[in-house]
């Protein structure tokens, strides 16, 4: 593959020129809209990859440190109580008089709903703050202080993250990548086994990829399953290596263009004429990261960073996992490659080299534990499905990676923000602050040259870099020239690489995050 003449030790070239890319659509935005205030340069990568890198910078905007006081409600997840950026105006209202008669000047702001396909639409509520600090440890003070006048719910806000103030500052990594010119693959990839986390700066190094970004939702914690195992479906090299929480965004790479849709996945274990659901693959019996699966509490719907219980359900480990099975009440059988019972027996142990493993626990796995013998066949079937029911062909170059909500559909802003899980309409305590306040993010789109947009915007870093809602990641993705576009799995999981060096600048403190999988291209060896 040819190389550009200068490059640095990350394969990034040394020239860059200040332009937009030659034909990078824009769609139809407003004259005024804050995407035309990017200022953009681009290097080549690679021939069929460029990498654009944008500023935004806003010496008329100037944000600060502020208190909110946040609606109290009960959160339908937890039935607790909690609190809501946004409340009745009744409400609001009668925290102004007490804010006053508490000695505290009170603004109260109507917040429109955002432009999501399938919330309501006018007022959402109204948001009621008081002061304006210079520092987070003031506005902390005067939380204190409020807390002790009885404003239980004070927290302190940087009004940078408001989508209604225009950003100070923003800083945009794009890989552009045209797969008709790239000499290489672009695919998803654990870059191993299921049951880790990694650095992708990590990754890409040890792939030599042209350019890599931070992929789907994954497990974080131990009581939520395996560290580092997708939190929604997946696939790598044509093999599901976990399940959907419900219908929900992915993006399929592989055979053909690259293409974004909702997808979901059917797995079956048949035993004869006896046929039972597999619930999850490569995860933990009973513990359902995202929700979105049947038998599912506190709720069958997707529920973006809840972890959901279920006392009834068949698990399928594949060699891919990488971990000790989980142990327990329960059945577990042992399958070779052909998919016979060669083993029946309690929970624990590791998943044979060629063959898999199937756990059940409560009535599914006296379901398993009545129906498989040694010596007998207990056959898996797979199929992945997208929006229109269309079956997804998974052959040895397909990868599914995924994550939520879709952003963008035939060139609209078309964000399914509640149906994928990632807001509640009736429960504004739920994920308000993801949804609806500035982030760090990562996005992929389809442009309508077929080329596949790579996006991330740095956040949580006041006077650098504050992020993006969601609503404006689908302005931005439009703005790219975006067909279709989706959000991948953002906040301090946000990172762009290329070869072992990290291009943006990532949010944690302790520096880049070790995720799950990873969108990467990578240059024909």
């Amino acid at each position: 593959m040819p190389k550009p003449a200068h490059l640095l030790a990350s394969g990034v070239a040394l020239a860059a020129v200040v332009a937009v890319v030659p034909g990078i659509a824009r769609a139809e935005v407003p004259a005024d809209a804050w995407t035309d205030q990017i200022r953009w340069s681009s290097t080549s990568l690679a021939d069929g990859v460029t990498l654009r890198t944008g500023v935004l910078e806003d010496a008329d905007s100037t944000p600060f440190w502020t208190v909110t006081v946040q609606h109290p409600v009960t959160s339908s997840i937890t039935g607790r109580p909690a609190g809501a950026g946004v409340g009745p105006r009744a409400w609001a209202q009668e925290t102004a008089d007490r804010l006053r008669a508490a000695g505290y000047e009170p603004r109260l702001d109507d917040i429109a709903w955002p432009d999501y396909s399938d919330t309501p639409s006018g007022l959402q509520g109204v948001r009621v703050r008081t002061g304006e600090y210079a520092t987070q440890a003031e506005a902390g003070a005067a939380v204190t202080a409020l807390k002790a006048h009885g404003f239980t719910t004070a927290v302190a806000s940087w009004t940078g993250y408001d989508v209604d103030t225009p950003a100070d500052a923003e800083q945009f990594h794009v890989a552009v990548i045209d797969q008709r010119s790239f000499d290489g693959e672009v695919y998803g990839t654990h870059h191993g086994v299921v049951a880790q986390r990694q650095r992708l700066s990590d990754v890409s190094g040890e792939l030599g990829a042209t350019v890599a970004v931070n992929g789907g939702f994954f497990i974080t914690a131990d009581a939520d399953g395996y560290q580092g195992a997708p939190a929604g479906i997946a696939a790598y090299d044509g093999r599901l290596e976990a399940m959907d929480a419900g219908s929900r965004t992915g993006i399929v790479l592989g055979d053909g263009p690259a293409r974004i849709t909702r997808l979901t996945a059917k797995v079956d274990v048949r035993s004869g004429r006896s046929v039972r659901s597999v619930n999850g693959i490569n995860r933990k019996p009973g513990v359902i990261r995202n929700c979105g699966r049947p038998g599912a509490v506190p709720v069958i719907e997707p529920r973006q960073d809840v972890t959901c219980r279920t006392d009834s359900e068949i698990v399928l480990f594949t060699p891919r996992l990488g971990a000790e099975l989980p142990t327990g009440e329960g059945t577990q059988v042992t399958l070779d490659a052909a998919d016979v019972v060669i083993a029946v027996g309690p929970r624990g142990g590791t998943v044979p080299d060629g063959g898999s493993v199937v756990q059940g626990i409560g009535a599914a796995g006296e379901w398993l534990a009545a129906h498989a013998r040694v010596g007998r066949s207990l056959r898996v079937a797979e199929s992945v499905r997208d929006a229109d029911g269309r079956r997804v062909p998974l052959t040895p170059d397909t990868s599914i990676v995924s994550a939520a909500p879709n952003l963008v559909t035939d060139g609209r802003t078309d964000i399914d923000a509640a149906a994928e899980g990632v807001i509640d309409p009736a429960d504004l305590s739920f994920n308000y602050a993801w949804a609806e306040t500035r982030q760090p993010r990562t996005m992929a789109g389809i442009d309508r040259r077929g080329r596949l947009l790579l996006v991330t915007v740095d956040g949580r870093q006041p006077g650098v870099s504050e992020g993006l809602t969601l609503e404006e990641e689908a302005d931005l993705m439009k703005s790219l020239g975006a067909e279709d576009a989706m959000n991948l799995d953002g906040g301090g999981s946000t990172a762009m690489a290329s070869g072992g060096t990290l291009l943006n600048r990532t949010s944690d403190a302790a520096g880049e995050r070790a995720d799950g999988d990873f969108i990467v291209a990578v240059p024909t060896e």
